[in-house]
């Protein structure tokens, strides 16, 4: 579970990583790296190359979730990541794809 905080000017987020490998760690650094880089860029370019790039990352990480490793017979990262597509695709044209409560 992950924890997270403000200060300042940063945002801090704890991560208990006691069940990742080192590739899933790099990952989460790299999408939240990329992450920041998406939200501030102010190139179109870059915003556009970094969200297709944040996007494939995720889809990465989905890939490298130990739940998707335990049976090789089913490839449920896939089937994840079409499920996702799916609903990503049903809702692209709506004005927040997520809503929050807080």
């Amino acid at each position: 579970m992950a924890n997270t905080k403000l200060e300042s000017n940063k945002l801090i987020i704890e991560m208990q990583t006691e069940e990742m490998n080192s590739e899933q760690i790099r990952l989460i650094r790299t999408v939240n790296a990329m992450l920041e880089h998406v939200t501030t860029t102010n190139e179109e370019s870059e915003y556009f190359d970094g969200s297709s790039e944040l996007l494939r990352l995720v889809a990465n990480l989905i890939k490298k979730a130990n739940f998707s490793q335990e049976d090789g017979k089913i490839q449920y990262s896939q089937q994840a990541l079409e499920f996702c597509a799916d609903i990503l695709n049903d809702q692209i044209y709506q004005e927040d794809l997520v809503k929050y409560d807080n």
